[in-house]
């Protein structure tokens, strides 16, 4: 590591790094209990600039992580994604509920590097900072079995599922390294979007599950290269959740009249809605996360926790 990198770690250190968690005192001769992030209450991420990638599906995680976000106090929130049949009525919607909130739209492909790091500069020559990046990109997968997927194929899917991600973490890190009078110290958070596909196997394909995977090793990986900064980054694996991706399953299903056998091989005997995972998504982007990284965080009802059995077979 050269000297002047070495030098950028020690000035970009984090806040309770620099100054320690401050002593909260006692209470009757017992120590208080030390107070890092804010209270629960009330906005979880006020003032913050969050970028959001996937943003386009009116059904996504992506949009129901937007507005969690709005909800809770954001200064700005960028609504991105490779589409952008919808996020014209999103910024519109977004707007009316919360009129306090920026609402700004970029359509790019999450894969193109100059795109990627054009939007992160725009957060910051506009607010001058960036606090939150979820990059939520992703496509399904070819459902080959690997021994018909072509190199070229898995390849295209690395590119937008991992390539994604990575290259959001790249330039979203050291933004959130910039600091100002109105955010002395480097600070962060970085979400990426893998899945329960990425933890075990037979919840994906091939080469969705190898993408996804990668995104779970990316997120701890790079929590390490970023000791010491403030930047927190952590993985989300959604089970099976009700998004354009599972809607195949769920319109099968319908067809069958079988919408009540949806979700029943995990313990919540149920299928979630993208509002389950943006809330776990809000909680990674607070500071009440603030001891959390370089995790992958399963939002499944409790699917990869153990071995698929038959309901009423296995106690």
């Amino acid at each position: 590591m050269s000297s002047t990198v070495a030098q950028r770690r020690l000035q970009a250190v984090s806040q309770h790094v620099a100054e320690g968690i401050p002593d909260a005192g006692t209470f009757e001769n017992i120590p208080r209990i030390q107070e890092v992030g804010p209270d629960s209450v009330g906005p979880r991420v006020k003032g913050k600039v969050v970028i959001v990638t996937g943003a386009n599906s009116p059904i996504g995680i992506g949009r129901a992580s937007a507005h969690q976000f709005a909800r809770n106090g954001a200064k700005a929130v960028f609504l991105c994604d490779f589409a952008d049949s919808h996020l014209a009525v999103h910024k519109r919607e977004l707007e009316s509920l919360y009129p306090g909130v920026d609402i700004l739209t970029r359509q790019f492909d999450a894969g193109d590097e100059e795109k990627v790091k054009a939007v992160v500069d725009d957060a910051i020559k506009l607010y001058g900072r960036l606090d939150i990046m979820f990059a939520n990109a992703g496509t399904s997968g070819t459902h080959k079995l690997f021994t018909e997927i072509t190199g070229e194929e898995f390849m295209r899917m690395m590119d937008t599922n991992a390539k994604g991600p990575l290259l959001a973490a790249k330039y979203s890190a050291l933004a959130m390294q910039i600091t100002s009078p109105a955010k002395p110290y480097p600070s962060g958070s970085i979400i990426m979007t893998a899945s329960v596909a990425g933890l075990r196997s037979n919840a994906g394909p091939t080469d969705y599950s190898a993408s996804k995977a990668a995104v779970i090793s990316l997120a701890q990986t790079c929590s390490y290269q970023l000791a010491g900064t403030g930047v927190r980054i952590n993985a989300i694996c959604p089970g099976l959740i009700a998004t354009n991706m599972t809607k195949h399953v769920y319109d099968m299903a319908e067809l069958r009249g079988t919408q009540n056998k949806i979700g029943q091989l995990n313990p919540m005997r149920r299928g979630g809605v993208p509002d389950e995972v943006a809330r776990v998504v809000l909680f990674l982007g607070s500071d009440e996360s603030s001891y959390v990284t370089g995790q992958a965080w399963a939002v499944c009802g409790g699917l990869s926790s153990g071995h698929p059995n038959v309901p009423d077979k296995l106690s």
